[in-house]
């Protein structure tokens, strides 16, 4: 069995990192939903937050594993995340193109290569 600790690729690893955190949240969000009085109009935040926590430690996970050029892994980890998503979206939910989905791209990939440039930062110390 493949660990994430053996993955070579920084992208990949940071992908996935991402895709773990995220479906960490989904499914603590929806423990706090069920089990509490908490209402699903707090959902668009809590998603957002997760989403924003998740692109950034995906992005430094590849910045780290990278060594050189953190911005660049991070972001690619931060574009592919996004296309990911969007894909999903769009064949499960029709969810039609517009342009606040180049604004959603344009800030994961800013998210995530944030992540990666402090990732190969601390790498270096």
């Amino acid at each position: 069995m493949l660990k994430i600790s053996q993955v070579k690729l920084p992208v990949v690893a940071g992908f996935i990192y991402t895709f773990v955190i995220v479906f960490i949240g989904a499914v603590l969000f929806s423990l706090i939903l069920a089990f509490t009085g908490t209402r699903e109009a707090s959902l668009p935040t809590f998603v957002y937050a997760v989403n924003g926590l998740a692109l950034f430690f995906g992005g430094f996970v590849s910045g780290k594993r990278g060594g050189e050029k953190g911005w660049y892994y991070g972001g690619m980890t931060g574009l592919f995340y996004y296309l990911f998503v969007l894909l999903l979206s769009f064949l499960g939910f029709d969810v039609k193109f517009g342009v606040s989905h180049l604004y959603s791209l344009l800030l994961s990939f800013l998210i995530a290569a944030i992540g990666g440039i402090i990732g190969v930062n601390i790498t270096k110390r």
